[in-house]
């Protein structure tokens, strides 16, 4: 984003700024010789200088009785002039159209992130958000970035064009109901300071208790106030992190396929439908067999957990069933359970 600008401005600015060098240069040369001996360059360069920006001081080289130095005066500050106006005038209408123009932008994002519902919040871009919002990228689930510094969001936009993301705190009410939180499934907390994931916990959680948040933490004294304020799920990447090389080394053919997994091609993930249906229902009805998914358990209530359930066996509103699916395995699944 900085290079585009940069580039921007270089183009703008160079042609007129080489024709001001341009005019000074002959302007200076111009008047050495209408001074004659005796006549400095910087007598001459100052010359040219009040002339294109009609100060108006008083001439220090005589050019009385010299119609030929009065004409060259009017042709040079014709040329200054004109060429000062044009980059003053670019200037300006640069400065102008930029600010049109992101707020031109923020409000077409605004009108898109106003259409989405049960979609989710990333608050924070750097290192974990961005991994957040690439996992639900590949998921196809709908998500909106919020950061407060500006090299952040620039980021995401040049990695995700076609993302929807706002540049403000994610702590404030105002910016959490413009980005559609009490339509969202979802707020991940995940900025690097613990004590503003609290706050956009509590925040969340007050504007749509029935959300889901997610907050990143790093401190343990934060667990238990993130817990008191409503986060429904508290991670620690130290710890995970941890647990992590822990498995690499104790089950490396399970991670090994996990990171397949999350590396696959067609996207497949280990994915939880929720069932909704107002009459219980066979599996075998909700999931036939597909391609695009595969059955790996159901959890009664969301929370008796039953592996490899059987085709007839039954499931009713408030299970969940889990799958290894596809997004698009996904969304049947969901039209089907719904």
């Amino acid at each position: 984003m900085p290079e585009l600008i940069l580039a921007r401005i270089y183009r703008r600015f160079l042609a007129p700024s080489i024709a001001l060098v341009v005019v000074l240069i002959a302007g200076t040369v111009g008047y050495l010789l209408i001074g004659g001996v005796g006549t400095s360059t910087v007598d001459a360069l100052y010359m040219t200088f009040i002339t294109i920006a009609t100060i108006g001081y008083s001439e220090i080289i005589d050019m009385s009785g010299k119609p030929g130095a009065r004409i060259f005066t009017m042709v040079i500050a014709f040329a200054g002039i004109a060429v000062t106006t044009y980059i003053f005038s670019t200037m300006t209408a640069f400065i102008v159209a930029g600010e049109f123009n992101q707020a031109l932008r923020r409000r077409k994002m605004l009108n898109r992130i106003g259409q989405l519902s049960g979609h989710y919040i990333v608050c924070g871009a750097g290192r974990v958000g961005a991994n957040v919002a690439h996992e639900l990228d590949k998921t196809a689930r709908p998500y909106v970035v919020l950061d407060i510094d500006p090299a952040q969001i620039a980021e995401h936009a040049r990695r995700h064009p076609q993302a929807m993301y706002i540049l403000g705190d994610g702590t404030e009410d105002e910016l959490l109901e413009q980005v559609g939180v009490r339509r969202a499934a979802g707020v991940f907390a995940v900025t690097g300071d613990d004590s503003r994931n609290l706050v956009i916990t509590l925040t969340s959680k007050q504007l749509n208790p029935t959300c889901r948040v997610v907050a990143r933490c790093h401190e343990v004294n934060y667990f238990s106030k993130m817990e008191r304020v409503g986060a429904d799920a508290i991670v620690s990447p130290d710890f995970t992190g941890g647990m992590r090389i822990v498995s690499s080394m104790v089950r490396p053919q399970v991670v090994s396929f996990l990171d397949e997994m999350l590396r696959s091609d067609d996207n497949v993930r280990v994915e939880q439908v929720a069932v909704v249906a107002s009459e219980p229902a066979r599996i075998e009805t909700l999931a036939p067999p597909s391609p695009e998914y595969i059955v790996l358990a159901v959890r009664a209530g969301g929370r008796d957990t039953v592996f490899n359930p059987p085709p007839d066996r039954l499931v009713k509103a408030g299970d969940v069933i889990v799958v290894m699916a596809t997004p698009a395995g996904r969304h049947a699944l969901e039209g089907r359970a719904g």
